[in-house]
């Protein structure tokens, strides 16, 4: 009898993970807090053992394609941005006036000594894209039901992760958390979503936690101030000669 359950609930379990199309929620959740554009204004606190450091940003993104962040505040750093075209990526820093092209490895490094990638901040990868995904199981995020969902790269993909776990909030598809694992499977990080609320016309999460999972008493906290999605941005915007005007 124990044998009988057990094959059935196998079978049932295969089925079920069948029965959900996972590519199309995780591409809802990423649509969700991306848009097909979008300008944002937010800070990003970064939070050491050894000291915390604030940062206002304003941000432009068409996509996966083009993104511009641009550095408001505090004043000695203000005006130093970051382009991203394509594949290509550069950093222009105001106080000497230089435009430095960053190689593509530097992608999946810190931006700005923060717990977040310039992959993060420009949105180069895509989990749709670049990950085999698989719902490995159902769970509770604070308080909201959510799909479990695994990332595994796919061969052609150039991504740093040797895994990644997704959880989706089952009632309104939005991001709850993401867990970021290296190739020997060492959690590295996690990503937590928070203060679901409605801004630039649909709900979306305006809190977002990086923390560090292999140095103790790091995080870095992104809080969006205001955002517009789906708006229509001037090409000029992600440019050389944009990038080089300053502030």
């Amino acid at each position: 009898m124990r044998r009988v359950l057990l094959v059935v609930m196998l079978v049932w379990g295969s089925v079920w993970a069948q029965s959900v199309d996972v590519n199309a929620i995780v591409k809802r959740s990423e649509d969700a807090i991306r848009g097909k554009t979008s300008h944002a204004v937010f800070e990003m606190k970064i939070v050491t053992p050894y000291y915390t450091r604030t940062l206002k940003l304003e941000s432009w993104w068409v996509g996966t394609e083009k993104a511009l962040i641009v550095i408001l505040a505090p004043p000695k750093e203000a005006g130093n941005k970051t382009l991203k075209i394509g594949n290509e990526l550069w950093n222009y820093l105001r106080n000497t006036e230089t435009v430095i092209k960053l190689p593509p490895s530097m992608l999946l490094q810190s931006w700005n000594g923060s717990d977040f990638t310039n992959d993060d901040l420009v949105r180069e990868s895509s989990m749709v894209r670049d990950y085999q995904l698989t719902l490995v199981g159902e769970d509770t995020i604070d308080g909201a039901p959510c799909w479990k969902i695994q990332g595994i790269p796919k061969p052609e993909a150039s991504v740093v992760w040797g895994k990644i776990l997704y959880w989706v909030r089952k009632t309104d598809n939005l991001p709850a958390r993401v867990e970021f694992y290296d190739e020997n499977g060492t959690l590295i990080r996690h990503l937590e979503y928070r203060d679901f609320k409605v801004m630039g016309g649909r709900k979306i999460p305006t809190h977002w936690v990086m923390i560090n999972d292999v140095k103790p008493g790091r995080r870095t906290e992104i809080r969006l101030l205001k955002i517009r999605f789906d708006i229509k941005i001037p090409s000029r915007i992600f440019s050389l000669r944009e990038l080089e005007r300053g502030r």
